[in-house]
C-alpha cells in the first residue's frame, strides 16, 4: 500500500509497518558483501540527523549540500533535513570547484556534506572562497582531512551530536509546521546552454508527483529498486521517494562504473535508467551476436525476433499474440532470453523506468523484445520528474513518450511548444525572478523548450527548440534525431551532430576504440595509436558508410556527409559533458573549431 505521508513523517511511518524489514542494501567494497539497514535502523539514523542538524543551529527554510556519490548517508541526510523544515541541495559527485562555488554562493550554504576524498578536497579548496561556509560533514571515514582544517566533522561524529535525542521537541514541532508550499529541495540543472539555475522543489509537488505516478504504474513492496542514476538527477530522487512510499527496498550503487556487476549480485526488479544505460547493453549484446558461432547467432537472432513481435507487436499494442507464437516466445523466454537475461543480472525484472533523451527506436524494440518492461517517460527537473510515461494497463507504442499524468495540464503553443500546468510544476527558479519570468507565463503556464504532440492519447517529443541547427542554407536540423539513430552502431560510443550556420552536416565521433583497433587489425591497416587510427581514410571511410546505412530515412540535407573521429572523449574536465553527461554544444564547438572547421574545406 502506498504510504502518502509528508516527507518528513515517511521514513519513521515505514518503520512502523516494515520495522526490520530491509530498507536500504549497499556494497562495502573492503568485504565484497551487502550490508543492509532496516526500517527501524534508518529511522534512527534520520532523527539522529535532524538533532544533530539542530545542534548545528540549522534554522527553518536553511539550506544544506550534500556533495556525494550515491550512498546511505545521503537519503539520512536528506529526511533528517524535511524533519526540521532544512533545505537539502545535492551537487553532482563530478561537480568542479567552479561549479561549487557558484551554487554554495547562490544559495548561501553554510554546512556541506561531501562524501569521499575528491569532494572533500574539492569543497575543502572552496571553503575560504565562500563567506557563508562553516563546516563541511565528511561521509567516508578513511577521507584524509587537510591539516589546516579545524572545522570539519566525520558523519559518526556528526551523529553523535544527535544522540540522546536533544532536541526532540522541537523537531517535532517543526515537522508538525511543514506548510506543502515550503522548500524541500534545490536542485541546480546541469547548464547545457548557460549558467546552472536552482529549480524549487516543495513538498507540495513530492505529494502531487508520487500518487500519481502511483496510480498508473504497478509497484510493491516486493520490488528491490538498484538506484543507479545520482540522487542528485531528479528522475532518481523522486522515484526512490516513491519506491520508499511503497517500501521497496533500495539497493544503493555506490559507483556508476560498477553497475554491471551490482546487478548480478542483487538481481533486482527495477531500476530508473536513461537510455545510454540501454544504448551499452544493447551493443554488448550484438557482439555478443556478431561473434558467436553460424548457429548461437541464429539462435539467438531467432529469440530476438520472436520476442520483438510477441512484446512489441502484439503485448504492447493490448492485443492477444496468436498461440502459435506465444509457444514459440515461451521456449525462447525459458532458453535464450532467459539465459540473456541472467547474464544481464535482470532475470527478476518487473519494470524499468527510462527517460533523459531519446530512446533509439532500435534499442527500445530490443529490450522489450527480451521481456523487460521498459517504461518510457519525459519529464523535467521544474515538473518533479514524470510529465508522462507508459501506463502499464494501457496501449504502448514505441516512439512515444507515454501518456501525461492526471493531474498535469498540458497544450502546445508556438513551434508546438510543450507548456504545463499543475501540481508537480515548479513555481520558478531560486533567486532568479527575471529567468522565471521567462520560463512561466503570466498565465501560469511552465514552458519545457521541448516540441511535440500527442496521437492515440500518447505523447511524441519532436524537437528540442533550443537545439534545433539552421544550415546556411536555411534548413532546420534536429541534432538530437540524428545523434540517437546513429549512437546505435557498434562502432559508436558517442557522437556530436555539426550544422549550425553550415553548408552541410558533419560530425564529430568518439569511437569504439576497441573494435576500431579489432576492425583495423583483421583488415590489416596498420595503426600505432589512437590518433594514428582515428585519422586512417579506410578506417574513417568506414564508419562514415556505416552511418550512411544508418541514415537513410532522413532528408538528404539532414544527413551527415563529412566525419572526424575523435582520439578521446568529450570531458567533463573541458566543459564539455554536463554532470548528466549531456553534451555542452557550444563548448564542443569552441573546443574543436579547427577540427570542424577543416571538415567544410572544400
Amino acid at each position: 500500500m502506498l504510504n502518502t505521508s509528508s516527507l518528513p513523517l515517511l521514513i519513521h511511518e515505514q518503520a512502523k509497518v516494515y520495522g526490520d524489514r530491509t530498507a536500504l542494501s549497499y556494497r562495502d567494497y573492503k568485504a565484497a558483501a551487502w550490508r543492509t539497514i532496516s526500517w527501524n535502523r534508518f529511522s534512527v539514523l534520520v532523527s539522529l540527523v535532524s538533532n544533530a542538524l539542530l545542534k548545528m543551529g540549522v534554522g527553518v527554510q536553511e539550506n544544506i549540500a550534500v556533495f556525494s556519490q550515491n550512498k546511505p548517508e545521503n537519503v539520512c541526510v536528506d529526511f533528517g533535513a524535511y524533519g526540521v523544515r532544512a533545505v537539502s541541495i545535492p551537487f553532482y559527485a563530478t561537480s568542479s570547484e567552479a561549479q561549487i562555488q557558484y551554487m554554495i554562493k547562490d544559495a548561501s550554504i553554510r554546512f556541506v556534506f561531501v562524501g569521499e576524498q575528491y569532494q572533500y578536497d574539492t569543497a575543502f579548496r572552496v571553503l575560504k572562497m565562500c563567506p557563508t561556509m562553516e563546516r563541511l560533514i565528511i561521509f567516508d571515514r578513511s577521507v584524509q582531512k587537510n591539516p589546516q582544517d579545524q572545522v570539519s566533522l566525520y558523519f559518526d561524529e556528526f551523529l553523535k551530536l544527535g544522540e540522546g535525542y536533544p532536541f526532540a521537541d522541537e523537531v517535532a514541532a517543526r515537522t508538525a509546521a511543514v506548510e506543502p508550499d515550503d522548500l524541500a529541495n534545490i536542485l541546480y540543472t546541469s547548464g547545457t546552454t548557460g549558467v546552472s539555475k536552482g529549480v524549487m522543489l516543495t513538498y507540495r509537488m513530492y505529494a502531487a508527483a508520487i500518487p500519481a505516478n502511483d496510480a498508473i504504474m504497478h509497484l510493491s513492496d516486493k520490488d528491490v529498486i538498484m538506484c543507479f542514476l545520482p540522487f542528485t538527477h531528479v528522475f532518481e530522487r523522486a522515484w526512490s521517494y516513491w519506491c520508499l512510499s511503497r517500501g521497496c527496498q533500495l539497493a544503493i550503487n555506490l559507483k556508476p562504473q560498477d553497475i554491471q556487476m551490482t546487478l548480478r549480485e542483487v538481481h533486482p526488479t527495477c531500476m530508473a535508467a536513461v537510455p545510454r544505460f540501454w544504448e551499452k547493453v544493447y551493443s554488448g549484446v550484438l557482439e555478443k551476436i556478431n561473434t558467436s558461432s553460424a548457429m548461437q547467432r541464429k539462435l539467438m537472432l531467432e529469440a530476438l525476433a520472436t520476442g520483438k513481435k510477441y512484446n512489441v507487436d502484439y503485448k504492447m499494442r493490448g492485443l492477444i499474440p496468436p498461440a502459435q507464437l506465444k509457444l514459440r516466445y515461451l521456449f525462447y523466454e525459458k532458453t535464450i532470453i532467459s539465459i540473456l537475461k541472467k547474464t544481464l543480472g535482470l532475470e527478476n525484472a518487473h519494470f524499468f523506468p527510462t527517460a533523459g533523451a531519446a530512446i533509439p527506436r532500435e534499442v527500445e524494440e530490443f529490450v522489450h523484445a527480451c521481456g523487460i518492461n521498459m517504461t518510457a517517460g519525459y519529464g523535467l527537473t521544474e515538473t518533479t520528474a514524470t510529465v508522462s510515461c507508459d501506463w502499464h494497463d494501457s496501449p504502448v507504442s514505441i516512439g512515444s513518450v507515454g501518456r501525461v499524468l492526471k493531474g498535469i495540464d498540458i497544450k502546445f503553443g508556438e513551434n508546438n511548444e510543450i507548456l504545463l500546468k499543475g501540481d508537480t510544476i515548479t513555481k520558478g527558479y531560486y533567486r532568479k525572478a527575471e529567468v522565471t519570468a521567462q520560463a512561466i507565463d503570466a498565465e501560469g503556464w511552465f514552458h519545457t523548450g521541448d516540441s511535440g504532440y500527442i496521437k492515440d492519447g500518447e505523447l511524441y517529443l519532436t524537437d528540442r527548440i533550443k537545439d534545433l541547427f539552421k544550415t546556411s542554407n536555411g534548413k532546420y536540423i534536429s541534432p538530437q534525431a540524428l545523434e540517437s539513430k546513429l549512437v546505435v552502431d557498434r562502432y559508436i560510443d558517442e557522437i556530436a551532430i555539426i550544422a549550425d550556420e553550415r553548408k552541410f552536416v558533419s560530425a564529430l565521433v568518439i569511437p569504439d576504440y576497441k573494435l576500431l583497433e579489432h576492425w583495423a587489425a583483421d583488415n590489416a591497416i596498420a595503426v600505432t595509436s589512437r590518433e594514428d587510427m582515428c585519422q586512417n581514410p579506410l578506417i574513417t571511410q568506414m564508419v562514415l558508410d556505416r552511418i550512411s546505412t544508418l541514415q537513410q530515412e532522413f532528408a538528404h540535407y539532414e544527413q551527415v556527409k563529412r566525419i572526424t573521429l575523435l582520439p578521446h572523449p568529450f570531458s567533463m574536465e573541458k566543459g564539455e559533458l554536463t554532470n548528466t553527461l549531456k553534451m555542452r554544444r557550444p563548448v564542443i564547438a569552441k573546443n574543436y573549431k579547427e577540427v570542424i572547421d577543416a571538415m567544410y574545406v572544400e
